[in-house]
């Protein structure tokens, strides 16, 4: 379950899930690059993770709202580091909730490019030296509409479903060169997307964020949110050796809230 040696490339990390996930994989021994957009918060995050056996982390500032920044970075980074990445770990902040007629188009494009054109520049960037070792993780956030869509996440369950999609197409790519690819897909989750959906649908309907909450727990059989290390756990399960046989497939953590199989 150990990562020693193992190099991942983590986005979205300087908070919520994705910063989680970065020091459960520190933690195990992974050396640790960070991808976002904020240079405070990267320098910050980066200096806290764990380092118990001495790995150098490092970050990269690029927004996924330009995946050519994001290509150009990374890319950028490789020339200087050919061996590459054995984990790639894509996230990013979800899409802005309401209901999907009431949608601009742009919202559909913009989180198409902030999530799916992001992830496959990353896919295509790390890939080639996972397939020169014929070993490689590559695991992608998504969330528990590619199950079930979620009421009031209109362009969100909508671009989810798409990566979805993207990620078992190319796992049955990959599959061949010993690189597997797999989703996790959390539940309601105590982060700051959480906390300002809450907010915002309390701001909508006069109830209040204790009301909200109330009736959300009531969906959870689990009786509670689930916390991001809890997440992060099931992502370094799937990136370690113990997961080599698990491909192209979806890991709910949602306290048992998604009601299809």
């Amino acid at each position: 379950m150990d990562l020693l040696s193992q190099r991942a490339l983590v986005g979205g990390s300087t908070q919520g899930i994705g910063r989680a996930v970065a020091e459960e994989l520190a933690r195990r021994g992974a050396t640790v690059v960070l991808l976002a957009r904020n240079e405070a918060s990267l320098r910050e995050a980066a200096a806290a993770l764990p380092t118990p056996h001495g790995q150098q982390h490092h970050y990269l500032v690029a927004d996924f709202a330009q995946p050519d920044e994001v290509r150009q970075v990374v890319h950028a980074y490789l020339q200087q580091h050919p061996e590459g990445f054995h984990i790639l770990v894509n996230n990013t902040g979800g899409p802005a909730g309401g209901p999907i007629l009431e949608a601009p188009v742009e919202a559909f494009r913009a989180a198409f490019e902030q999530h799916l054109v992001c992830n496959h520049l990353l896919a295509q960037a790390v890939v080639p030296a996972m397939q020169a070792r014929r070993h490689g993780r590559i695991i992608n956030i998504i969330s528990t509409s590619v199950k079930q869509p979620l009421p009031g996440l209109g362009v969100s369950n909508t671009i989810r479903g798409a990566v979805a999609s993207w990620a078992k197409t190319l796992a049955n790519e990959l599959g061949p060169h010993g690189i597997t690819v797999n989703n996790v897909l959390p539940g309601a989750t105590l982060t700051q997307r959480h906390t300002s959906l809450i907010e915002k649908k309390s701001t909508q309907t006069g109830q209040t964020t204790e009301e909200i909450e109330a009736s959300m727990l009531k969906l959870i059989p689990a009786g509670r949110f689930a916390q991001a290390e809890e997440v992060a756990a099931a992502v370094a399960f799937l990136a370690s050796a113990a997961a080599g046989y698990i491909n192209g497939t979806n890991v709910p953590v949602d306290g048992g809230r998604t009601g299809s199989l």
